[in-house]
Formats: C-alpha cells, structure tokens, sequence
C-alpha cells in the first residue's frame, strides 16, 4: 500500500507524457504498420465496392520494385553524404568560435545564427527560391552582371541548392546543442590549460573536441534522422525545376502514392521502409562511435 501511494505523484507526473507519447508517437506509426499490410482493390470486375485485403508484405515488394523509390532511396543516401557532414562541422565550428575568449558579442550571434530555426520550413524554402531564380535573385543578376552563369536549381546543383535551405535552418539549433554542452564545461580547466602554456587551438583540440564528443553524436544522430525525412524543401521548390520530379525523395515518393495515385497503403509501405532505415542508419552510426569509443579508452 505504501508503495502504490509512493508512487502515484510519479504516475500523475509522467502520465500526460505517457498518454500523448502513445497518441501522437506510437499509434501513428502502428497504424501505418498495419495499414502498410493491406491493400484496397476492386471487386466484380470493377464495378462492385472496393475490398480491404490482407495482402501481407506485397506492398514492401511493390515499393521495393519500383525504380523511382529504389531511386529516390540512392538519392537521399548521396544528400546524407553532403548534408550531414557539413551540418555537423559548420555547427561545431560556430559553437567553438562564439564559446572563445576573443569571440565578440556573442549573445548576439548566438541569437542571429538560431533564428533561423524559427521559421517554418515551407517559409524557408520559400524565402530561398527566390535567391535561386535568376529573375527574382538580386545575387544571381549580379553575379551575370559579372559574366559568372549559376543555376543553383539545375539537376547537377539542386542537391546543393536544398542542403544549403536545411543547414540554414538547422545549423543554429545544433550550434546551441553544442554551446551548451562546452558551457558545461568548468572554467577552470581551460584556465589550467593556459597556464600549462597551451595555445587555444590545442585547447580546442585535446579538451574541447573530446568534451564535445557526445553532442556530436547525439546532434550528427538527428541530422541523418532528419536527412532521411527530407520532404518539404523539394515539394515547394518542385515547381521551380524539372530536376525535381514527384518521386525525388522517399518522402515525395509516399506522399505521391498516397494523394496523387490513392494508394495510401503502398504509401504507407514506404513510409515504414523509410522509418526502417533511418534507424538502421542511426544504429549502425551509434554501434561505430562506441566502438572507437571504447577502444579510445
């Protein structure tokens, strides 16, 4: 009895959690489960009502055979191999260099560098396509002023063009995660550090750098989470291109099936592949960054 009562104010606390964790976390992605395991088809030749079937993994083998997913899927992979890296260095960078001493006003930078991450994606993508189109960028008019040619939304730079739209965005945020982590950090060890004679770049490198370690990890885990569900900067830059077809990303690719072709269920399929490898990714990532860890040690 005193342990129930012991442990009710825990329950009352973690319960809103809990319940909304279940709604809007775990029901969605069982639903999609289940929804991805059965098919709507037509019955009497097409003329009677459609019929819910089972049809088991038929909708995995179906979004697995088809080129343009299987395509998409390659593509996101080589976005990943740009993005992410220059998402982590560029927010590591900024964190050490407004966390140094000789850094100025870095409240203020602090702030202009995560602003970004308050605007919503679609405005973004928005803001920036106007940069990208020649008739309405005041930076491409000038550059063909000076005879330079750029087409950031051609096939060969448009990959460039939304990973520049997402570290843009996110870059700031994962800066803020880092800073916070080197503020952590006792003052006084730096101050040991200069006294022993080290010059700030082997601070940086033999104190900071592996201080920061687990940021880096937990930061460089959601950029290749949130790589894999790229799906809003190439559906309101699609417009603008023929670089991006309606298949460009694993994302587009579901949305396309599920409320352009009415195939929520092989969307659903996709969705889940989609899920799928972003923890493969992200597990794999871990397993090996632990292991060098350990042998580090």
């Amino acid at each position: 009895m005193h342990a129930t009562r012991s442990r009710l104010p825990l329950l009352l606390l973690l319960g809103p959690f809990l319940l909304a964790f279940a709604v809007f976390y775990v029901a969605p992605i069982v639903w999609a489960v289940v929804q991805s395991l059965f098919s709507v088809r037509a019955s009497g030749l097409g003329l009677g009502a459609p019929e819910t079937l089972f049809v088991g993994l038929d909708n995995y083998v179906r979004a697995l055979a088809n080129p343009a997913f299987v395509s998409s899927l390659g593509r996101i992979a080589v976005f990943a191999l740009i993005q992410v890296p220059l998402m982590v260095v560029l927010s590591a960078v900024l964190a050490l260099l407004l966390e140094s001493t000789r850094a100025r006003w870095p409240q203020f930078f602090r702030v202009a560098f995560f602003m970004p991450y308050g605007v919503p994606g679609v405005i973004a993508s928005l803001l920036w396509s106007f940069l990208y189109v020649p008739s309405t960028s005041p930076i491409l008019q000038g550059l063909s002023a000076l005879g330079i040619s750029a087409a950031p939304l051609e096939s060969g730079t448009v990959m460039f063009a939304i990973a520049n739209i997402g570290i843009w965005t996110f870059a700031g945020y994962n800066m803020l995660v880092l800073i916070a982590a080197l503020q952590a950090v006792p003052a006084d060890l730096y101050e040991a550090a200069r006294i022993d004679g080290a010059s700030e770049w082997r601070i940086v490198w033999e104190i900071k750098l592996p201080l920061l370690r687990p940021s880096l990890v937990l930061t460089t885990v959601f950029t290749i989470i949130g790589t894999l569900q790229l799906f809003v900067e190439p559906l309101v830059l699609r417009p603008l291109t023929t670089a991006i077809n309606t298949d460009y990303t694993p994302n587009l690719a579901a949305y396309n099936q599920a409320f352009t072709q009415s195939n929520p269920n092989l969307a659903a399929a996709m969705a889940v592949i989609v899920a799928v490898i972003a923890f493969v990714f992200s597990f794999v990532f871990l397993r090996l960054v632990n292991r060098k860890g350990n042998r580090a040690w």
